[in-house]
């Protein structure tokens, strides 16, 4: 009975009801979006290139390991088992290949060295800048299998083989000469011949230089190592039979043996770290989504139902009981939160596949990566959607169903005198509640435990001006009505108007208070940390020029070159990775200890710069980081290196310009050593030669350029800038999603309003009078939304900007904002003069007549 009165509630109320259509399909596409990219990163396929044709790899654990045991009352022990990925490749034993040989079912063990092999000169087609190029050894090719097409293998130390694609697009052929940057200084060597895959294309995600084995164990720097090993199955031999006699052969060792898809995150391990943070970006932005998506829905339905309170009244006045009242919005609500969902969530798969896109192209995602588009996404977008429009149905006409008839009628003729006492608490206790988040995030002081918390508290916040929506109205209509009584008629209406209806024109404060709340936190999020770390390295770098490169590094080589020059006094190498302190990643950088002084200063606070430099297992380290680990001078630091080595170290200094410079400073050496690629990416030189005279030192290094240190800091200003770019794409569907909640919640604010306009028609206002007085209306809502919003936004990057950098100074851009209260300016204008238009074309005599 009750469904059969909703559909056809439904079908006579349809544009009573659109704007709750509207947000509920665009909350389904979000989730849909987030949940796939979610889904992506837990479950994305890596397939494998290099390893087509070895069904079995042997590679190092690539994660950092810790256990811990808890101990119960009642003598039991619980354990827990964790486990983090690190940052570069984990190199295996090379006798761990002796091993396998003669396992039966063993037809080959083929070791793999995979490292840096960069060519450099090459024209512009020639090279793919988003594929990288990797160097093996002759020996492993048929791995793939790769095979000679022209020319002959490598056989000289200056032999090199290019795969047949690199070979295409650069224009090369066998006897022509190519210069490869690879760990050690650039060498060029001459092309012996050109191979290519069997049996199908080139590879896609990669390009492939093969050298003598004797050359690449040179260039690969690991002695004794190797980066992997195929095992090559004797004919007859199933991969799941080799699987288990290779796993035995390899107990209480730290191999592991992959197989099927197992054997792409082993290759592409930049792919493998992508799921990882995939995951936490896709978990982020469905949470925050998710988070936003209730308080607009909820919103959105609180008006819907406040536009029919006169006819839910009479249903009460009419017999209909409480609990019929609830069963009719919570059917309504479903209906449309069913039809909404399955809507959203179709639409949420090409967005999902965008998103994904977008990542890819920016390097966030690496395109080895594959987009996982499975159906659960899409089922819990639509569960999601059903669940939500039901509670905030039930939410939002919990009070009209409550009420008695008599009492019913009576506020569906004039709006009540203040909201709820029960919606005032709630509303305390949530600005209560945002108010501890701000202090939390006052003294978080890292980027990773402070962004979710920031974006959580602008949402408590907003959800505490939706909830005290209607005195915060009020309270700005009385400020306000002794300027507006002075600019004409119809301003001093539009003041009663939004002090009359408080109620509704809370409900269009609350999401534009979240549009800019958001947006001013999105954006001015990366420059509260950004300048603060770029103004750090500033101040801290004391060289006079820069060494960069436009390849992947600068090679030690020219170091050594720069400080053979007359008047350069200190060259600094500067290498950066990322290493784990028991589970936890620090940013670290490695650098070079002769003169250190003389180009870096990071502010020691405690310690001694000079001692840090003059030990080879010390390290200084921030104070940050030096409070987290309880840490101090003298201290012993334990952590696990880039490619999970484990190291102690000693701390030696500790220093206050951690943002300039990372939370570990570490010797160049020892960092560098267990590095993919061991270039240095800066050289910092101190003395007094002269540009011209470095630039001539490096000139037989290609790419690598002199510079001076603002230009460096204009370049690291870039990487910002496409950082925050990241975290504006990761966050601008939710602003998207706010935005349309926006233009939806004002059309609906004003399409219910055609008698009130007639009625003033038939007073004697003019058309152009009553859109005077609705502009006038929406400048006030956008008054009061911007300056709550402002609040906010300033209160949630002080305190982020207080736990990250120390100081009370957020990053703050007087253009950006002025952009962004404009734009929700023109947004709101536009949203009510359309369908104020819209309403104003109906003849006011028959829209008072019922007509």
């Amino acid at each position: 009975m009750m469904l059969r009165y909703a559909l056809r509630t439904i079908q006579h109320r349809k544009a009573g009801f659109l704007g709750a259509f509207l947000a509920l399909m665009c909350a389904a596409a979000l989730v849909t979006a987030c949940g796939t990219l979610l889904e992506t990163g837990l479950r994305g396929r890596i397939a494998t290139e290099r390893y087509a044709a070895a069904p079995l790899i042997v590679s190092a654990d690539q994660n950092v390991h810790r256990t811990t045991v808890k101990h119960k009352g009642n003598g039991k022990t619980k354990t827990k088992h964790e486990a983090k990925p690190v940052a570069e490749r984990a190199w295996l034993p090379a006798a761990t290949a002796d091993r396998l040989r003669h396992l039966p079912g063993v037809r080959a063990v083929v070791p793999e060295l995979t490292f840096l092999a960069q060519p450099l000169g090459l024209p512009a087609h020639g090279a793919d800048d988003d594929v990288p190029f990797h160097g093996h050894a002759w020996s492993s090719a048929p791995l793939t299998p790769f095979a000679l097409t022209a020319g002959r293998a490598p056989a000289a130390p200056g032999d090199v083989v290019i795969d047949r694609t690199l070979a295409v697009r650069a224009g090369l052929t066998t006897g022509d000469r190519i210069t490869v940057q690879s760990t050690r200084a650039p060498r060029t060597y001459r092309i012996s011949g050109i191979a290519a895959p069997q049996g199908r294309g080139g590879l896609r995600q990669q390009r492939s230089l093969f050298f003598s084995d004797a050359e690449a164990r040179r260039l690969a720097d690991r002695a004794g190592r190797v980066s992997a090993i195929g095992v090559l199955p004797a004919p007859g031999t199933g991969t799941g039979a080799l699987k288990e006699q290779v796993s035995a052969a390899l107990k209480g060792t730290h191999a592991q043996v992959a197989t099927g898809d197992g054997r792409g995150p082993v290759e592409f391990l930049d792919a493998a770290g992508a799921r990882v943070k995939l995951v936490s970006m896709g978990g982020a932005m469905g949470g925050t989504s998710l988070l936003v998506a209730v308080l607009v829905v909820v919103g959105t339905f609180a008006l819907s139902i406040q536009q029919r309170h006169r006819e839910l009244a009479l249903l009460r006045t009419i017999a209909a009981t409480s609990r019929q009242v609830r069963r009719l919005l919570g059917r309504e609500a479903l209906v449309v939160g069913a039809l909404a969902g399955v809507l959203g969530a179709f639409a949420g798969l090409p967005l999902a596949a965008w998103l994904h896109g977008r990542f890819t192209g920016m390097g966030v995602i690496p395109p080895t990566l594959e987009r996982t588009a499975g159906v659960l996404p899409a089922c819990a977008a639509v569960a999601v959607t059903l669940l939500g429009a039901w509670a905030a149905a039930r939410i939002s006409g919990r009070r009209i169903a409550g009420l008695r008839p008599a009492e019913a009628m009576a506020e569906s003729a004039v709006e009540r005198r203040g909201p709820a006492r029960g919606r005032v608490l709630a509303g305390l206790l949530l600005l209560a509640g945002g108010g501890a988040l701000v202090g939390v995030l006052s003294v978080l002081r890292t980027e990773a435990a402070s962004t979710p918390v920031t974006f959580l508290a602008v949402v408590v916040l907003a959800t505490a001006v939706s909830l005290l929506g209607p005195l915060l109205v009020r309270a700005a209509a009385f400020l306000a009505a002794g300027v507006l009584r002075r600019t004409g008629p119809m301003s001093t209406l539009a003041t009663a108007n939004v002090r009359g209806n408080s109620t509704r024109m809370a409900s269009v404060v609350t999401p534009l208070t979240l549009l800019i709340g958001m947006t001013c936190t999105v954006l001015f999020l990366q420059p509260t940390v950004g300048d603060a770390a770029r103004a750090q390295a500033r101040e801290g770098t004391r060289a006079a020029w820069v060494l960069g490169a436009q390849g992947p590094g600068v090679p030690s080589e020219a170091a050594q070159a720069v400080r053979a020059t007359p008047g350069v006094t200190a060259a600094t190498e500067v290498v950066r990775t990322t290493v784990r302190v028991g589970l936890e990643k620090y940013a670290a950088q490695g650098v070079t200890g002769p003169g250190l002084a003389r180009t870096w200063d990071p502010g020691v606070t405690s310690g001694s710069l000079a001692a840090f430099a003059a030990n080879g297992r010390a390290a200084a380290i921030s104070e940050p980081a030096a409070d987290r680990l309880g840490l101090h001078v003298g201290s012993e630091l334990v952590l696990h290196l880039g490619d999970g080595t484990p190291a102690t170290l000693v701390v030696a200094a500790v220093y206050h310009r951690g943002l300039g410079f990372g939370d570990l400073t570490l010797p160049h050496d020892l960092l560098a050593r267990h590095m993919d690629n061991p270039l240095a990416a800066t050289v910092l030189v101190a003395g007094d030669a002269t540009g011209a005279e470095l630039s001539a030192a490096v000139r037989k290094f290609p790419g690598v350029e002199v510079v001076a240190p603002a230009v460096a800091d204009r370049l690291q200003a870039d990487r910002g800038q496409e950082n925050a770019e990241v975290n504006l794409l990761a966050m601008g569907l939710v602003l998207a999603f706010t935005a349309i909640a926006v233009v939806n919640t004002l059309a609906m604010s004003v399409s219910e309003r055609f008698r009130e306009f007639a009625l003033l028609r038939l007073a004697g206002a003019t058309r152009r009078q009553v859109l005077r007085m609705l502009r006038t209306e929406t400048l006030a809502v956008l008054v009061v939304s911007a300056a709550l919003g402002t609040g906010i936004a300033l209160a949630v990057l002080t305190a982020f900007s207080i736990g990250m950098t120390g100081s009370a100074a957020p990053g703050f851009l007087p253009l950006v904002y002025g952009t962004v209260v404009g734009a929700a300016a023109l947004l709101a204008l536009v949203a009510t003069a359309l369908p104020g238009r819209f309403a104003l074309r109906t003849r006011p005599v028959e829209v008072a007549a019922g007509r």
